[in-house]
């Protein structure tokens, strides 16, 4: 099976989407064309580049398929990162994405150069050129920081403060090797009223964590905890996420590298957001005068 230009998965994720109901969340939608196309776990264990971003090359081309069919107007999106079917996608599941690229690239300034290689498939990284746009690059930056600069202890520091910062109390790091692959404890409260006892690991890795490993965690947390908590800055297994949510067995929540930026970014922890002023000159207005 070979890796999917960004193209030809913007069908799939037009199917992904009407299978969810219409709308879903990045992860959801990601799941979905997974499951749907087949995609073996050799294939999506494939990232993006491993020595700056914790990214699946699939994920990463999900979301450029995501960004032309937003402009073709199939997509639309809300601040809290759900995304949905237009009416125009509900009209017209099935796109003709060369000529979704074809429009885009000529809204966005790029008629002037052919966009179609020969054989006929559109490929983001070795054929067109193009950069990852702002939101891509932060988090590539971020990346580094966590794997390359920050140390073991630092990045527990840092699991303890996401989970205070969210409404965890009693949040310690245990600093004790032979845990059982357990790095620290905490309570989630729910609404002031009910409490259930977590353990989580944090991991700093670059590559996919997969099922053994959350087996493993698992039964560390048995009879010490009422869930697991799992944080990684890579990514998770098709096989891992299907063990951390297997029937009959305790739990296992997961945060992969992409959701611990997000989360960075929206607890304010490190990550600023700014506004820029965008200036535009109406020339109609000042040639009717």
């Amino acid at each position: 099976m070979t890796m999917p230009t960004f193209d030809k998965l913007m069908t799939p994720l037009l199917t992904a989407l009407i299978r969810l109901g219409g709308s879903g969340s990045v992860d959801e939608m990601y799941e979905e064309v997974i499951e749907l196309e087949g995609y073996s776990e050799e294939l999506t264990s494939v990232l993006q580049n491993p020595e700056k971003s914790s990214q699946p090359k699939i994920a990463y081309r999900l979301a450029w398929a995501r960004t032309y069919l937003k402009k073709a107007g199939f997509l639309e999106n809300s601040k809290r990162g759900v995304w949905a079917l237009t009416e125009k996608a509900r009209e017209q599941p099935q796109v003709d994405s060369a000529e979704v690229v074809r429009y885009v690239r000529q809204l966005d300034g790029y008629a002037k150069r052919d966009i179609t290689p020969p054989n006929g498939a559109l490929d983001l990284d070795e054929n067109n050129g193009d950069v990852p746009d702002e939101a891509m690059l932060w988090r590539e930056q971020l990346h580094r920081i966590l794997i390359d600069e920050m140390t073991p202890d630092a990045f527990e520091r840092l699991t303890q403060r996401i989970l205070r910062e969210s409404g965890f109390i009693h949040v310690e790091v245990t600093g004790r090797t032979g845990d059982g692959g357990i790095d620290g404890r905490g309570i989630a409260r729910i609404n002031g009223l009910m409490s259930f006892h977590i353990a989580f690991q944090c991991k700093k890795y670059r590559g996919s964590v997969g099922a053994a490993e959350i087996r493993d965690f698992r039964g560390a947390t048995v009879g010490r905890s009422d869930r697991g908590l799992f944080i990684t800055t890579g990514s998770f297994t098709k096989s891992a996420i299907e063990e951390a949510n297997r029937d009959g067995v305790p739990p296992i929540d997961l945060i992969d590298g992409d959701q611990l930026a997000d989360k960075l970014k929206e607890l304010e922890l490190g990550v600023v957001t700014e506004m820029v002023e965008k200036v535009t000159l109406r020339n109609e207005w000042f040639l009717s005068i």
